[in-house]
């Protein structure tokens, strides 16, 4: 017989195995501040508009895991939930549907208005599943790009900043209205999102946030943020609209020397979003300048709310999880998140 339950520390050992071919840096990570972070058997307790750490369920049949499932909340007012991960025996559909309809169903009772998940394009008959068995819809497209050569570039030291908490508001402004318009009841975000978290301290990555400004007029013409789960591989996120000229090198001759002062050696990689305006030109651009695409994800919801145009069609274990840059053992799939 079959349960889902809350992971708790005991599972550790039951649980280790089905996770052991993770990289190391992938694999402590998960282990130390998803699976078993002290503050999570507090944290279920809490109503579901003070959650901000990620939470986990076990699928067992009597004593043996079957499945496990990471949800994570938003720090926005109205609770958005993420699938951030998945874990199932291959081949084991109705296992991982069961889990996926205990979080949306428990998650939704509690108050969220909808849950997310990205899955790498890789993972067709994971794709199908969501879609098929779980409600959810496709909406659009991320990328992850690697540089694979630093970008040896001049730039105004004057137009980069630190981020502000003051600054919360102009960018969420920047952020919607990037957003193409038949996206924006699905992905807009609210000003709480963007301030730094109170329990900053806890969350399982590191974030640096940078402000663009223009020199001459002081407006914040963009944002930058940079984050990294194992302090190795940093991603760049860039807010920008279309109507803002924004020279893309200048921006990752400025990262890469702001994560050289933490770290010699890394790999950087930077995000595009198909659901923004300018995702369709960075992609070209990119692919002009011979950076590498090693993920691209789809972008499902399960949502009250709906897309006003038609989207694009577009042992063994089969993994949802945070991005790792090396590739998986043979004998298992990694759909990842990022």
């Amino acid at each position: 017989m079959t349960k889902i339950r809350k992971l708790y520390y005991f599972d550790k050992k039951n649980t280790q195995e089905m996770i052991s071919f993770l990289n190391n840096n992938v694999y402590d990570t998960y282990i130390n501040h998803i699976m078993f972070n002290p503050f999570i058997p507090l944290h279920h307790l809490l109503p579901l508009k003070f959650k901000f750490l990620p939470e986990s369920y076990l699928l067992k049949d009597n004593k043996t895991a079957k499945g496990l499932i990471t949800i994570a909340p938003t720090s926005c007012h109205i609770k958005k939930m993420e699938i951030q991960k998945l874990l199932f025996e291959e081949g084991a559909w109705d296992d991982a549907v069961e889990l996926v309809q205990f979080v949306v169903s428990k998650y939704k009772a509690m108050g969220a208005v909808s849950i997310m998940v990205k899955v790498d394009d890789y993972l067709p008959d994971l794709l199908s599943m969501f879609v098929s068995k779980c409600g959810f819809s496709q909406i659009s497209y991320e990328k992850l790009w690697r540089i694979n050569k630093f970008i040896e570039t001049s730039y105004d030291k004057k137009e980069f900043r630190e981020f502000r908490n003051s600054d919360a508001q102009l960018i969420t402004s920047l952020y919607n209205e990037a957003l193409l318009p038949h996206f924006r009841p699905l992905l807009s975000r609210e000003v709480k999102e963007f301030r730094e978290p109170l329990f900053k301290g806890l969350s399982y990555y590191s974030e640096y946030k940078y402000i663009i400004e223009d020199r001459k007029s002081k407006n914040i013409i963009g944002g930058i943020l940079i984050r990294t789960s194992d302090n190795e591989n940093f991603v760049v996120d860039i807010t920008q609209t279309s109507w803002v000229e924004i020279d893309i090198n200048s921006i990752i001759a400025f990262a890469t020397d702001q994560i050289k002062k933490r770290k010699k050696r890394f790999g950087l990689f930077i995000k595009t979003k198909r659901y923004t305006n300018t995702g369709e030109a960075l992609e070209k651009e990119f692919m002009k300048n011979g950076f590498e695409c090693v993920q691209n994800q789809i972008v499902l919801t399960n949502s009250s709310a709906r897309v006003l145009k038609e989207p694009a069609k577009s042992g063994k274990y089969t993994v949802l999880s945070d991005f790792c840059p090396t590739r998986p053992m043979p004998t298992t799939k990694i759909c990842n998140k990022m």
